[in-house]
Parts: C-alpha cells; sequence; structure tokens
C-alpha cells in the first residue's frame, strides 16, 4: 500500500503544480501538464469517464471502474490540485499583487520553452499542422486582447463560469483565472476559496465538472485523430499567452481591482515601464527567473526522458 502511494506522489506533486498555474490569471494548468509529460494521459482519464464506466459503478463493479477511468491517476492529481488550491491561494495571490513581474518572468521562460519543446515533438511537418498552430496563435492573441464585463452573480452564472473556466484550465495557454477575469468572477471565486464559502464552491465544482467531462472527450479525439495539429495548436495557445505574462506592463485602466489591473494593461519595454511608473524595471532579475523558467523545463523534460506518468 504504502509503495503504491509512493508510485503516484509524483503526481500529487504535479498536481500541485498545476494549480499553483491555474490560480495565477495568464497561466494555465493545462501548460504544467504539458511541461510535467502528464497531459494526454490526464485528458484520456478523463474522456474515460462515459456512460460504460458509470454503468460499472452502478453495479458495483469498482474495480473495473477503477481500471476504466485510471482512478489512482485522477485521484493522485486532484489531490495535488486541491491542496495547492487550498494551501497556496493566499500565497500566490501576495505574489501577484506584491511581485508581479517577478512572478511573471518565471512563468514567462517556463512557457516559452514549453511551447519550444511541443513544437520540438511534432513528426509530420506538414501545412495543416503549421496553420493549425497560427490559429491557435491568433485565438489566444485574440482572447488575451478582451477585457471583462459586468455579469450577474446568480448560481446558475457561477455554474457556467465554472464550465467555461475549467475548459480553458486544460488547455495550454489559455488561463481559466484569466477567464473567470474576463466574466468578472475571478475576486468571487478567490474569496470563496480563501473563506471557505461551501455553497458557492460546490456549484462553481460542478460547472467545472460537467465542462471537463465534456471538453475532454472532444480533445482527446482530437489528439488521437489529428496528434500533429492539435499539438501545434496547443503550442500556438501558449505562444500567444506570453502577452498576458510579459513582465514590463502599465495599466491603462484606472480604479481596477488588483487583480484585473494586472492583466488589463499594455506592455511596455523596461525603459518605458520606469518612466511611467517609475519603479525599477529590475531588468537582471527578470532575465535570471526568465532563465529559471527555461531550464526547469529543460531539466523535467531530461528527467521524464519525454515519458508520461502511468
Amino acid at each position: 500500500m504504502l509503495n503504491r502511494i509512493l508510485n503516484y506522489a509524483p503526481v500529487t506533486f504535479k498536481g500541485i503544480l498545476m494549480g499553483a498555474a491555474d490560480i495565477v490569471p495568464g497561466v494555465s494548468g493545462g501548460t504544467m501538464a504539458f511541461i510535467t509529460g502528464i497531459y494526454e494521459t490526464l485528458i484520456d482519464a478523463l474522456r474515460s469517464i462515459n456512460m460504460i464506466a458509470i454503468r460499472k459503478l452502478l453495479r458495483f463493479e469498482f474495480r473495473d471502474f477503477w481500471r476504466q477511468i485510471n482512478g489512482n491517476f485522477l485521484v493522485s492529481l486532484l489531490a495535488g490540485v486541491v491542496i495547492s488550491v487550498l494551501v497556496l491561494a493566499n500565497t500566490i495571490v501576495y505574489l501577484l499583487e506584491h511581485h508581479t513581474m517577478l512572478l511573471f518572468s518565471f512563468f514567462f521562460g517556463l512557457i516559452l520553452a514549453s511551447a519550444v519543446l511541443i513544437a520540438r515533438r511534432i513528426h509530420a511537418h506538414s501545412p495543416g499542422a503549421y496553420l493549425a498552430g497560427g490559429a491557435g496563435l491568433v485565438a489566444a492573441l485574440l482572447i488575451s486582447s478582451l477585457s471583462p464585463v459586468s455579469t450577474p452573480d446568480a448560481w446558475w452564472f457561477i455554474f457556467f463560469s465554472g464550465m467555461i473556466a475549467i475548459t480553458a484550465m486544460i488547455l495550454p495557454g489559455i488561463s481559466g483565472s484569466f477567464i473567470l477575469l474576463l466574466l468578472g468572477k475571478y475576486s468571487s471565486i478567490m474569496t470563496a476559496i480563501k473563506e471557505f464559502d461551501i455553497a458557492m464552491i460546490a456549484v462553481f465544482s460542478s460547472g467545472c465538472v460537467v465542462g471537463l467531462l465534456g471538453f475532454s472527450r472532444i480533445l482527446s479525439k482530437l489528439l488521437h485523430q489529428y496528434h500533429d495539429q492539435t499539438m501545434l495548436l496547443l503550442a500556438g495557445f501558449m505562444l500567444g499567452s506570453l502577452t498576458k505574462v510579459w513582465p514590463w506592463k502599465a495599466a491603462v485602466l484606472n480604479g481596477m481591482e488588483s487583480d484585473k489591473a494586472v492583466l488589463f494593461s499594455t506592455n511596455v519595454l523596461p525603459a518605458t515601464f520606469q518612466d511611467v511608473t517609475t519603479r525599477d524595471p529590475q531588468v537582471l532579475s527578470v532575465i535570471l527567473l526568465m532563465c529559471a523558467g527555461l531550464a526547469l523545463v529543460t531539466a523535467i523534460e531530461l528527467a521524464a526522458g519525454r515519458k508520461t506518468t502511468p
């Protein structure tokens, strides 16, 4: 039993990384799944939760049900995500508010290196694959340019927000937290988590489950039937998301909440950043953290040997 738990401890750690990434607006948990080599395993496991699996569960065929959905993997990963959200939420929010530039620098390096590694895994260099990559890049840039809207606080919209946000969370390069910002629900959800608002968390989580199970089927089919095109599409998403984690930003809207002001601002060069904000651009620290992100992805890739976790 202990050996089995230890075997899946790395999966739990990867879940912690995914949860931490999803808390940061502009960064996707799907990106971390790609970096750590579990993305396709995750999508296939989610897709396997279907009517056949449910019938097995209703017939009390627990062992077959658990084996079909890769239950050990999913539970280990989910445990890591939950631990991360509950334990790291306050820390990530603090870093986002007080050390945004340095936090984004590290994620910039992570995402850039990940997109390059994904592109390197492509075997068939067809025009269709490159077109898919370009489409992903354009789509991410367009989504990144959107502005937040005023939305209702009704329970049905919280459920809907969970469906949409979780879809983004499993797409590398499209941040679920950023989608929540667009929907005007990021602060509400983060507050609910910090204050343990069970009712709101339950409604939001239910929306996440529905969105996750539905979209994972589509994504799994694409990965199996159009693998290279889908991988380059996802790499394009990731490259397009780099605009959201560019370290030097100047606010273009006044009176915004701190979480929104970070994301809905314009990217500038270090010199312009210093002129506009009168703050030190910390160029050396930014470059070092970008390099640290690049190095971490490279190290994970080498350690994993390009193998997915069971």
